[in-house]
């Protein structure tokens, strides 16, 4: 026994050691137009963290340790597969200065030459065009963060880029700890958080390149274990931080509806109304603090300027902006097809809309009389989200898999790491997607999607643990 411990110990190591190689060189000397290499080392780490997961799962501090290590090994790095903590640094030294980020353009502060912060011919050509010019539209805690890295390091952009990535580290642990929480509260094994924990894009997209997504999911699970535990007003307080990080979370609010009345709307009578509206009252109540918190989060920036250029940037997302997209994409190839042109701006106005009545629909009629049916409703809201979007960026998966792991189903973890394959269209002179990958992407994505629905073992369909 004692021998063959030692020996699964040791083949431990080796992919404990060849998961910092992997972290290494994509932090440090990969070049992002180097696709077949970078898909070549995120392979790799895939099958180091699902070797690690399947020895040592019941071994909690061993593998806490190590993920802390693998975020360390990014330490130093300037992340070379996102240029957004550009953006993040220049909102963040703004703030300190006393300046509004949300009523300034990059390109109109540098053209004027009144830039009032360090660096700022550096941080506005590293952030590029698209950023520059247009508002910022990252919520006030996320830029609280940013301000912290300019108080810690206002002249150094590495400097900057270690605050930040100390603060989604310390983000990660607190997922970690609330996860396991809410994970024995459920009653499903605590194993399943390394493989949000352990995930390689995990590491790479969040702590490598200084994503915000997990601290806004920091603030969603500790909302959710609060929420489970019966701290409702306390959880809508940070709910309500969450959003104030990232405006995601808002759609998961209607999910709620049955967690708080305990019935689904199909079952309202005269028996049941009663307990229903008891219910709808805390629910409104739980609306009303996430809210408040929100908009009092927001006061200090709030002007009519400000809400005129939040909006328009927010707009962008659903009627400009478009990449690695699913059935957006299709619907995009009709458009040319039928009219000639891209009908973008009329896809982006209906999306909402369809989305709005899904999650709707799945919060009043689906039955998730329970928290772990209330997370899975919460899980495919987002999933159809992501599904018809015009733009899915690979961080924005970071919330689904979260919830997933909380769930049977297992098709963000496959996700995870074939979305990684839409960094292909840096191997093209203006970053041009190439839709083989994309489609590939999808395929796999939607094969295990509908096997996990459909073809999910009997006898485990309605058994939420691995």
């Amino acid at each position: 026994m004692i021998a063959t411990a030692a020996k699964y110990r040791s083949v431990s190591i080796v992919f404990v050691l060849l998961s910092i190689f992997v972290y290494y060189y994509i932090g440090y000397p990969l070049v992002r137009t180097e696709i077949s290499l970078l898909i070549s080392l995120l392979a790799l780490g895939f099958a180091c963290f699902l070797g690690l997961i399947h020895l040592e799962k019941q071994h909690f501090f061993f593998l806490a340790g190590i993920a802390i290590v693998f975020r360390l090994v990014f330490a130093g790095s300037i992340p070379n597969l996102s240029q957004d903590f550009y953006r993040f640094i220049w909102d963040g030294r703004m703030l300190l200065e006393g300046w509004n980020p949300y009523l300034y353009l990059p390109n109109d502060l540098i053209a004027s030459g009144t830039a009032p912060v360090a660096e700022a011919q550096e941080l506005w050509q590293g952030m590029g065009n698209l950023s520059a010019s247009h508002y910022t539209n990252y919520p006030p805690i996320n830029q609280l963060c940013f301000a912290i890295a300019g108080l810690f390091a206002g002249k150094s952009i590495l400097g900057s880029v270690i605050v930040l990535r100390l603060l989604i580290i310390l983000a990660d642990i607190g997922t970690l700890y609330f996860g396991k929480k809410l994970l024995k509260r459920l009653g499903l094994p605590v194993h399943h958080i390394w493989l949000y924990i352990l995930n390689p894009f995990i590491i790479i997209e969040l702590t490598g390149n200084l994503h915000f997504e997990g601290v806004m999911i920091f603030f969603l699970v500790w909302s959710l274990y609060l929420l489970h535990k019966g701290s409702w007003k306390l959880a809508a307080v940070v709910f309500a931080l969450s959003v104030s990080v990232k405006l995601i979370p808002l759609i998961f609010l209607p999910i709620l509806f049955q967690w708080f009345t305990k019935h689904k709307a199909s079952e309202v009578s005269k028996k049941t109304f009663a307990a229903i509206w008891k219910g709808m009252l805390k629910l409104l109540s739980f609306y009303g603090i996430v809210i408040t918190t929100i908009v009092l989060l927001f006061l200090p920036f709030i002007s009519k300027e400000f809400i005129a250029n939040y909006q328009e940037t927010v707009g962008l997302w659903f009627q400009n902006f478009e990449f690695n997209a699913s059935f957006y994409y299709i619907a995009r190839w009709i458009g040319y097809e039928t009219v000639g042109w891209n009908l973008i701006k009329e896809i982006g106005s209906i999306t909402p809309i369809i989305v709005l009545i899904f999650v709707a629909g799945i919060s009043l009629f689906r039955n998730n009389n329970n928290f772990q049916k209330t997370i899975t409703a919460c899980l495919f809201g987002l999933s159809f989200y992501f599904f018809t979007t015009t733009t899915m960026h690979p961080w924005y998966l970071a919330t689904l898999l979260l919830l997933s792991i909380f769930t049977r189903y297992r098709f963000p973890v496959v996700w995870s790491f074939v979305i990684m394959f839409s960094y292909s269209a840096y191997q093209n002179e203006g970053s041009v997607e190439n839709l083989a990958f994309v489609a590939l992407e999808y395929v796999i994505v939607y094969w295990f999607l509908v096997y996990e629905l459909f073809f999910y073992p009997t006898e485990k369909r309605n058994v939420e643990t691995t």
